[in-house]
């Protein structure tokens, strides 16, 4: 049975199932939720393509290629940084239904199968980049609410006043946590208003200019809120792998609109 969740400074009480039935076929509200993220991502996408010189049809091409692809990445970047709970059951590789993948893996193979896209359809892929910022945002804000069905991508004991109480039914205890999956949810979601408020406001002094702030933003809201988290991978030892990869793309990036900030003015004078 699933922890009670309870939100002390809400006065509010929840136990929501993780999973339904449809027509006998088991479904999990993790998928259906991360599915209706990716849909809201994909229309949002397809109503501003024209905005940034691309068609819907690059998009479409763009998604063929890149989602499988998204997929492949989280679940491998999930298993890699795992590998002790599948070597001595290497058929659980696949078995993805079992739980078990991560956002920077599908971030970083949907990536590549953006540029694969963009080069063999010929569109531009750092267009297509800064569009693609936006539902990404999208995607993370609504599917970190799959993780709250599943009572997972919590963080450690807390007395935060939007502290979230797992209690175990059986027991009665109640553990209360950080709920990260709402920090994140939250970030992804301010930094998608932001983002959208930014681009109807001002025009991009260079194609990539959005997706470098993309990188920038969640980056660095991951990079504190991964060290919240007590479900980390970890690379050599004490090292979070997300925690890291965050600090190091919110920098890059940072850098990178830093200097190319800079290159622009000296353009435009």
């Amino acid at each position: 049975m699933k922890p009670i969740i309870s939100f002390p400074f809400l006065d509010l009480t929840l136990n929501p199932p993780n999973s339904f039935q449809v027509f006998g076929f088991t479904l999990y509200w993790y998928g259906v939720i991360i599915a209706a993220g990716f849909l809201l991502a994909v229309c949002y996408c397809l109503r501003r393509a024209g905005e940034f010189g691309l068609t819907s049809d690059n998009v479409l091409d763009m998604l063929i290629v890149a989602t499988p692809l998204a997929i492949l990445g989280a679940r491998l970047y999930y298993v890699v940084f795992n590998f002790s709970l599948y070597e001595g059951d290497l058929a659980g590789i696949f078995r993805i239904r079992d739980g078990g993948i991560a956002i920077y893996g599908a971030i970083i193979f949907a990536v590549i199968g953006l540029f694969l896209s963009a080069r063999f359809r010929k569109f531009s892929a750092l267009s297509m980049v800064d569009l693609g910022a936006f539902g990404l945002l999208i995607g993370q804000c609504v599917g970190r609410w799959g993780n709250f069905m599943n009572r997972e991508a919590h963080g450690g004991e807390t007395d935060i006043f939007c502290r979230m109480g797992l209690t175990d039914p059986v027991t009665g205890v109640t553990q209360y946590v950080h709920p990260t999956f709402l920090y994140e949810s939250l970030w992804n979601g301010l930094g998608f208003i932001l983002l959208h408020i930014w681009s109807k406001r001002h025009k991009r002094a260079y194609a990539g200019q959005i997706g470098l702030m993309y990188f920038a933003w969640y980056g660095f809201g991951r990079m504190f809120i991964e060290g919240l988290r007590t479900d980390s991978l970890y690379l050599f030892g004490p090292i979070r792998v997300s925690q890291l990869l965050a600090a190091v793309s919110c920098a890059a990036a940072s850098i990178a609109l830093f200097v190319l900030g800079k290159k622009q003015k000296t353009v435009d004078k």
